[in-house]
């Protein structure tokens, strides 16, 4: 609980919802914020409120309605639960980007005895006057409210009536007015806060600072982060801040590098501001490790020093690993700190972007630390292109290959929810969109997957299909089609258009191979796609690739992998009982590649896998197709790698049971002992927990089995068999085929 009674609250929010497991709170929060309209009525305003009176401790109505407006829930309705002031009591208040109205906000927020309010970049219909209008109406908020955040926020006007407003807030000690139209009448009245010792005017009008000298007896902290209007002199400013006796903290960061020296002149005064312990001048490009050693030297006390942007940080003294924290670019303990303290300064976090993409290039262990960081610039700055450039390469790096493996699934999907909303704001940059098909996100959202999809269908740009392709084809694999409710005519009309443009033209690129593998993944056990493939042409427009690349292997196997789902769909049998297609399936049998040809065997399998008497050909071919199958498996030589991968193996069970057709158990029992032989820890769990070891038990006792398959059979035992012994695995305790990728 005590993290919301501390300033950094937005942050550890955001770095808390992408934790690997979350709290029982939190849980309960984000579903009672998500399912407030179950437990509540409405007034005649709209507004809800609880249907029986719930008392929530003080604290956690503090989270709940921080989870509101960090979650987009906070609005003029569902803000009408905290009316009630003796149920749901609020102390720190965090409203943070909600849109909310300034009427809400006084019926609700207003009443409370607040201590903090964070109205950080709510929209523009709450203003400041209208937030001051509401404190002054609450006698006790004039006494107890100590923090006021009003970051980003619309001042219409600072005339007498606002000025007052903020004199009455006698209780206030911290007040931050950064990207705020605030002028020096309005900083005059601020200035005579009795107890105000906290300021930050980053990025306001100011142009004389001299009424800071009214709080130069107890001002602590003072940020002026990019003063764009300052008229002051160097020597005037610094005069006016030499003498702020007590304070700790002085920010004069500036992330627009506009020229001043400024920073080089106070660093070069060894008396000034004795009691300082954080220094923050990133962005002042007139400093030196020399002169910022000896200033920290002089005050033995100092914590931070923040050096972004700028000449200096580069010796060992300013490498920011021991007390002395520095924000920098010279290693990554510097870059994550600026990550870390710049979140929401747009130019900082894009330099320290910029220099982490470096470092994580060479990265070789995962570090779901570094991507938090990461993730958290993304989340503040959505609309700004050049910091989305730069972290879709960082998430890139840290995400490719096997890296992966050791990030928290929710940080990853988060990551991807991330890249597909700045797809969204970007769909014309190509380099957001690859970065995108690259993200290894292991639980992709469905409406990931159908936004992508749907992108497709609105974009004829060859490179941007070709992206989308690829995306379409990596989402494929990580979900269960049947998940998605059968892909939309659209899409798969679309990826269709596209084979059928490169068949045309006899090209092989990327964007048929991607194309291809979109296709294979989308209709892998789902009939629905399967049937729509047929009826769309598929089926002819694939014979027509197999007869256009007879010499591209990697096209073969991934037009077969797709003609395997198409024949394990019973009922669309008849579709592929064409004397044409069978003969051009049984020539790809006999291919030198065995990858080739197991995918043909696997498509002849499923068919000849039903009884004569649903076979519409001839029988002597069927007997033909047969006895090439048995005979052609028996010759495949062990492949080196994994051919495919494997959801599940039910679909091979029911082969097995072919006793009157060994050339059809022959295959299933190869291809699961292919794969069980490659990858044991995978395959033989998954096998053992289907009941794959009672199926293969009786084919290897069966009187009928052929001795080829019960050799097979044998071998597959003897792996599961090892692998219990390992693991301890019991015998028997929905997967589906998944194609490997492009």
């Amino acid at each position: 609980m005590n993290k919301f009674r501390k300033h950094h609250l937005r942050f550890n929010l955001q770095m808390q919802t992408m934790n690997r497991n979350p709290t029982l709170t939190d849980l309960c929060l984000t579903y009672v914020s998500q399912s407030l309209e179950c437990f509540c009525a409405k007034r005649p305003d709209g507004s809800l409120c609880f249907r029986e009176a719930v008392l929530f401790p003080q604290e956690l109505a503090d989270q709940l309605l921080a989870k509101m407006a960090a979650e987009g829930l906070l609005n003029d309705s569902t803000a009408g639960v905290f009316r009630n002031c003796e149920y749901l009591r609020l102390r720190r208040a965090c409203i943070r980007t909600a849109r909310i109205s300034a009427e809400a906000f006084q019926k609700a927020l207003c009443p409370h005895r607040l201590l903090e309010l964070d109205a950080a970049r709510v929209n523009a219909d709450l203003t400041i006057p209208d937030i001051l209008q509401g404190l002054a109406t609450n006698k006790y908020c004039q006494e107890s409210l100590q923090r006021l955040v009003l970051t980003g926020l619309t001042m219409s006007s600072l005339e007498e009536p606002i000025r007052y407003r903020f004199g009455s807030l006698q209780g206030l000690r911290s007040l931050s007015l950064a990207n705020v139209d605030f002028y020096d009448s309005g900083l005059v009245d601020v200035c005579s806060l009795p107890r105000l010792e906290s300021l930050d005017l980053s990025n306001t009008s100011v142009t004389n600072l001299s009424p800071l000298l009214g709080l130069k007896e107890r001002l602590r902290s003072l940020t002026l982060h990019q003063l764009k209007r300052l008229e002051m002199s160097t020597a005037q400013l610094l005069g006016v801040i030499g003498q702020l006796d007590v304070l700790q903290h002085l920010d004069i960061s500036d992330d627009k590098q506009f020229t001043s020296d400024v920073a080089r002149q106070l660093l070069g005064q060894p008396e000034i501001l004795p009691a300082l312990v954080s220094l923050d001048v990133s962005g002042r490009k007139q400093v030196t490790d020399a002169a910022v050693k000896a200033f920290v030297e002089e005050r033995p006390g100092m914590t931070f020093v923040g050096l972004l942007a700028t000449d200096a940080g580069f010796s060992d003294f300013l490498s920011g690993e021991g007390n002395l924290k520095v924000t920098g670019e010279a290693n990554e303990t510097q870059i994550c700190e600026a990550l870390r303290r710049y979140s929401e300064r747009e130019g900082f976090v894009r330099e320290a972007l910029f220099h982490l993409f470096s470092l994580t290039h060479v990265m070789e262990k995962p570090r779901p630390d570094i991507l938090k960081l990461v993730v958290l610039g993304m989340k503040n700055h959505p609309a700004t292109l050049n910091v989305q450039l730069a972290a879709s390469a960082c998430v890139f790096n840290l995400t490719k290959q096997d890296l992966a493996a050791g990030m928290p699934v929710r940080l990853l999907s988060t990551v991807t929810q991330l890249l597909l909303e700045a797809m969204r704001t970007f769909p014309n940059h190509q380099q957001v969109v690859s970065y995108l098909h690259s993200c290894p996100d292991r639980q992709v959202p469905l409406t990931s997957a159908k936004l992508v999809m749907q992108w497709l269908c609105n974009h004829e740009d060859q490179n941007m299909q070709r992206m989308a392709v690829a995306i379409i084809s990596i989402l494929a694999a990580k979900i269960f089609i049947t998940c998605i409710l059968s892909v939309c005519l659209c899409t798969l009309q679309q990826l269709l258009h596209i084979v059928r443009q490169k068949a045309t033209q006899g090209v092989v690129d990327a964007t048929l191979k991607f194309t291809l593998s979109a296709l294979w993944n989308l209709t892998d056990e789902s009939p629905t796609t399967c049937r729509r493939f047929i009826e769309n042409q598929g089926l002819d427009l694939f014979i027509k690739v197999l007869e256009s690349f007879p010499n591209e292997s990697s096209i073969q196997q991934k037009v077969l992998g797709l003609l395997n789902n198409i024949a394990e769909v019973g009922e669309l049998h008849g579709e592929l009982m064409v004397q044409g297609f069978l003969d051009h399936i049984s020539s790809l049998l006999h291919s030198p590649e065995v990858e080739v040809s197991y995918f043909a065997a696997g498509i002849l399998a499923h068919l000849t896998s039903r009884g004569e008497e649903a076979w519409t050909l001839k029988p002597e071919l069927r007997s033909s197709l047969l006895e090439q199958l048995h005979a052609v498996i028996m010759k495949w030589p062990p492949p080196e790698c994994e051919m495919v991968a494997y959801r599940s193996f039910n679909p091979f069970f029911p082969l097995l049971e072919c006793f009157h057709t060994p050339g059809v158990q022959l295959w299933a029992a190869w291809a699961m002992q292919h794969v069980c032989s490659k990858n044991a820890a995978r395959y033989c769990s998954m096998l053992l927990e289907e009941g794959g070891l009672q199926q293969l038990e009786h084919v290897h006792t069966h009187p009928q089995t052929h001795r080829d398959v019960r050799l097979l059979a044998e071998s597959i035992l003897e792996s599961l068999q090892r692998h219990r012994a390992r693991t301890g695995q019991p015998a028997h305790s929905h997967t589906s085929r998944r194609p490997p990728p492009p």
